[in-house]
């Protein structure tokens, strides 16, 4: 799901910055990150803007005094008025669980090879700054997913992706046997090496790797994609932004592994079923550009468009 919203003052630049504070998140193991963070800084200050830190990663960026610093906790975000990651796919999934917790709309700069989730790339960083000194960036909900694990019954573990949950196999020389459900009915039984439920955001990550369709970000619906399985039917399917998904491990398989967003995992034993719903919170994602998204995966993707004629007028 996609509903944007302008910012309010976006249409008049705004020369101060008094009581706005931005969250920065970067890569700090990355040196384009350390030197992106530093000039990012530095117009945020100069502006009047203050700046939020996590203290561990504070120790690897040269920040001057008045940059605060704060402990690495789901919080860390509130009360500020954008969070801008410096990074890749990875970082900006790190950044999403800060942006869901605290309801602020994350703002991606890409340093990495794809970052669909980015807005900006390491040249745009002097226009990264302005348009947020002037707030002239609209703000985007993206669809998330709830995740919870049940076992005899019993729920033991919950969980939420931006991107997907995969429940995969364990180990590399056995197949997981599972059986796909949607909606309390059963679909289809196979082994394999897992299966991937995503978002429409998700859609061009793990689940565009295992075969799945590409999704408009605008378009509600929830993804569940077979990853290498042995079946006749084992076939991407779209489903219904109300629908439940859920796998079942099958209690004679090896166990499995349940990934969100491949940050987080929890050991799925035999006999566990993983149930994915629509998420109840979505990640807030503030935009910069209003290219399309075709525009935007031909560009992420490099796709040969040569030829192209457009439409007649």
């Amino acid at each position: 799901m996609t509903t944007t919203q302008a910012v309010e003052g976006s249409a008049a630049p705004q020369s101060g910055g008094a009581g706005r504070t931005v969250f920065l998140l970067a890569h700090t193991g990355r040196p384009a990150a350390v030197r992106s963070a530093e000039l990012v800084v530095q117009g945020l200050l100069r502006s009047g803007i203050g700046v939020r830190v996590l203290a561990e990663e504070a120790t690897d960026l040269p920040l001057p005094d008045p940059v605060e610093r704060v402990e690495s906790e789901p919080c860390a975000a509130e009360g500020c008025e954008l969070l801008v990651v410096l990074g890749g796919d990875g970082t900006l999934l790190r950044g999403a669980d800060f942006a869901r917790t605290s309801g602020v709309p994350m703002l991606g700069v890409n340093l990495g090879r794809v970052g669909f989730l980015a807005e900006a790339e390491r040249d745009d960083l002097d226009k990264v700054v302005d348009r947020v000194v002037t707030r002239s960036y609209e703000v985007e909900e993206r669809m998330t997913l709830d995740v919870l694990v049940r076992n005899n019954g019993a729920v033991v573990h919950t969980d939420w992706a931006l991107n997907e949950a995969s429940v995969e196999k364990a180990a590399r020389e056995r197949m997981l046997e599972v059986v796909t459900e949607v909606d309390g009915r059963p679909v289809s039984r196979f082994g394999g090496d897992g299966v991937v439920c995503a978002t429409p955001t998700g859609s061009t990550a793990y689940a565009f790797s295992a075969g799945g369709p590409v999704v408009w970000p605008e378009v509600e619906a929830l993804l569940m994609v077979p990853i290498s399985a042995h079946a006749l039917f084992a076939k991407p399917l779209v489903t219904s932004p109300t629908s439940v998904l859920a796998v079942e491990v099958q209690p004679k398989t090896p166990h499995g592994v349940l990934w969100c967003d491949g940050r987080r995992s929890v050991e799925l034993p035999a006999g566990a079923r993983v149930e994915v719903r629509r998420g109840a919170v979505p990640v807030r994602l503030a935009r910069l550009h209003h290219a399309s998204f075709t525009d935007r995966l031909v560009a992420k993707f490099a796709l040969p468009v040569a030829g192209w004629r457009g439409a007649p007028h």
